[in-house]
């Protein structure tokens, strides 16, 4: 019987085992090794749906990420010494759940706006001082995490992320709520803590699913309407 699930979690490697090569591996499981390559070889697993690299020593990722043409699950790369991403990730269109956090990530591949089919995107603590354009292509995103980065403000396009639900911006450098998540009808929770907010703009209180908003630990002044609006209609307002 084809093994097509291969998990060496915790196994103490330094290298990819013989046995994960296999053609017919589905699974991939190797957090928490202390791998520090990845040979282009990755790229002939075709079948593989789910891959997970994540608590290693990696600092790079082979081009050849790209032609994984099955994986539609997940990708874990978090918590590795990666400072940059190919941009054959952007060929990833069936992935939908991607971690890139805890790495030294000065930015994300211009071409993350082929990841069509991403549901959720973790990229916290980095070292992010903007993000593409390709951020608005993501129609299907419904999460954002981007704790503990230098973010001052989001893509304009991110407005056209109908599907989003959930955005984590605390520890950054936002000065003001961005405008991307003006108008976004599914948005119900936006973590703004530990940031550089003053005010707030008239139309965030015309979020019409907002659940919660974080704004504890920003230099808020004094009350607001729009905070008001909110709490009249039952959002949560920390601050």
């Amino acid at each position: 019987m084809a093994v097509t699930h291969v998990d060496h979690w915790r196994a103490g490697l330094t290298e990819i085992p013989e046995n994960a090569w296999r053609p017919e591996v589905e699974v991939l499981q190797l957090a928490d090794n202390a791998l520090a390559a990845i040979p282009a070889r990755i790229g002939t697993l075709r079948r593989l749906h789910t891959l997970d690299l994540g608590h290693n020593r990696l600092t790079e990722i082979p081009e050849q990420i790209g032609d994984l043409e099955q994986l539609s699950r997940f990708l874990y790369v978090h918590d590795n010494r990666l400072a940059a991403l190919p941009a054959s990730l952007g060929r990833l269109s069936r992935l939908r759940y991607l971690n890139v956090g805890e790495n030294q990530l000065t930015e994300l591949p211009a071409t993350l706006g082929g990841l069509t089919s991403l549901v959720e995107l973790r990229a916290q603590h980095n070292r992010l001082t903007d993000l593409p354009d390709g951020l608005g292509r993501l129609g299907a995103l419904r999460e954002l995490w981007l704790r503990g980065n230098l973010l001052g403000e989001l893509p304009d396009n991110t407005r056209n992320l109908t599907e989003l639900r959930e955005v984590e911006l605390r520890d950054n450098r936002f000065a003001k709520v961005p405008a991307g998540l003006r108008d976004l009808p599914r948005l119900r929770k936006v973590d703004l803590r530990s940031n550089q907010v003053r005010d707030l703009p008239y139309w965030i209180g015309e979020l019409p699913a907002l659940e919660k908003l974080d704004l504890r630990w920003n230099p808020l002044d004094g009350d607001c309407a729009a905070i008001e609006a909110l709490e009249r209609r039952g959002c949560v307002v920390l601050r």
